[in-house]
């Protein structure tokens, strides 16, 4: 009888323990909300969960903080992180010790989201138009009107009204196609040789440009003409010049240079136009921060904070990216909460890889532990 006391009390005791097996590990990990972007769902982990994390090059990582931190917009929402990483001896254990990774669930509800790739491209120009070199680059029209909607509407913060004055009233500014019929207001940084070039160096955003004389510069965003961003590689899917898995920035070049009676018609399709201005360092991001080669991002700062400190796992078709990345820049095809455009560097061999990164993305944000305004 004793015997089979103890045989029931011990099933007892397996009983509460599956029980309370089941109940916390399928319990919800803690959720965090940023201040400056509440639609967001972070889910709290450990760095024992990121993929990489142990290989990662901790030193290199804090060097990068570092550097982000003497950026104003990073102080703001890093202030105590950004003190404490100038006297740090132990690179590793500042970061696990003053940070926590939180994953970035989709707003869409998707179990992945989109990692791309960006580059820095190089083009031929000349301060002086000709046969040669007949295609402008434009600085920002003296025309183009921006409004900063948070003036107004706070909630609007990331978002601006561009335009241009017609009488007393604002009215929406040119179009990419109705640039050239129209004629902008505005001086011209040089002329390239090539129609194609300007469009991709719109695209990335900055690049370097190699003048007639050897000379060289770099040049980068300044501004853009507020018409939506449309992708030109969707259009030529729409009509049949290529299929959707075709897609890459290698076979959209390799179309319009092989149908040039089409090449306006196809460009035209994204009205969106970007000006630019010349620049002293290599391509730089909206955080005004020189752009690092596979540790720099351009997000959507409407889900994560522009200066912020991110994981990414994504497997892409040349190998597993794992590892700390930096939000220094953003884009208008980058939309939504896991979505990134990794940049690359510049070259043949980043323009290569940037042209046909396509792959699934996992993100995490690195919150600080001890609350912080973010």
């Amino acid at each position: 009888m004793q015997y089979l006391d103890i045989i029931s009390t011990m099933k007892l005791i397996l009983s509460i323990c599956l029980f309370l097996l089941f109940f916390y590990g399928c319990a919800k990990k803690p959720e965090r909300k940023l201040q400056t972007a509440p639609q967001t769902v972070l889910v709290k982990e450990s760095f024992n969960e990121l993929k990489n994390w142990k290989n990662e090059n901790y030193t290199e990582v804090l060097s990068l903080f570092q550097q982000s931190c003497t950026s104003s917009k990073v102080q703001k929402i890093y202030p105590k992180s950004c003190q404490k990483a100038q006297e740090v001896v132990d690179a590793k254990a500042f970061l696990e010790t003053e940070f926590s990774p939180y994953q970035i669930k989709s707003d869409a509800g998707a179990e992945f989201g989109l990692l791309t790739g960006y580059y820095e491209p190089f083009l031929r120009a000349s301060f002086e138009k000709s046969e040669a070199y007949p295609y402008p680059i434009y600085k920002k029209p003296k025309d183009l009107v921006t409004v900063e909607l948070s003036s107004i509407y706070p909630e609007l913060k990331h978002y601006r009204l561009r335009g241009r004055l017609e009488g007393d009233r604002l009215v929406p500014y040119y179009t990419r196609a109705k640039s050239k019929e129209s004629g902008l207001d505005a001086e011209v940084l040089c002329y390239t040789d090539s129609k194609i070039d300007r469009f991709f160096l719109e695209i990335q955003g900055s690049g370097r440009v190699l003048l007639d004389d050897n000379s060289s510069m770099y040049i980068g965003f300044e501004n853009q003409n507020g018409h939506k961003y449309r992708a030109i590689g969707k259009y030529l899917v729409q009509i049949g010049a290529l299929k959707l898995e075709e897609v890459s920035l290698q076979t959209i070049r390799e179309w319009l240079e092989a149908n040039p009676s089409r090449l306006d018609e196809v460009l035209n399709y994204n009205a969106s136009m970007v000006f630019f201005g010349q620049r002293e360092q290599g391509a730089t991001g909206a955080l005004g921060i020189e752009l690092t080669p596979k540790r720099s991002v351009a997000i959507d700062r409407r889900f994560i904070p522009l200066g912020s400190m991110l994981y990414l796992d994504a497997q892409t078709h040349s190998g597993e990216i794992s590892n700390v990345v930096f939000a220094q820049d953003t884009g208008g095809a980058i939309k939504g909460s896991v979505r990134a455009d990794l940049f690359l560097g510049s070259g043949e061999d980043a323009l290569e890889i940037a042209g046909r990164l396509k792959a699934p993305l996992n993100l995490w944000i690195l919150l600080p532990n001890e609350e912080q305004e973010i």
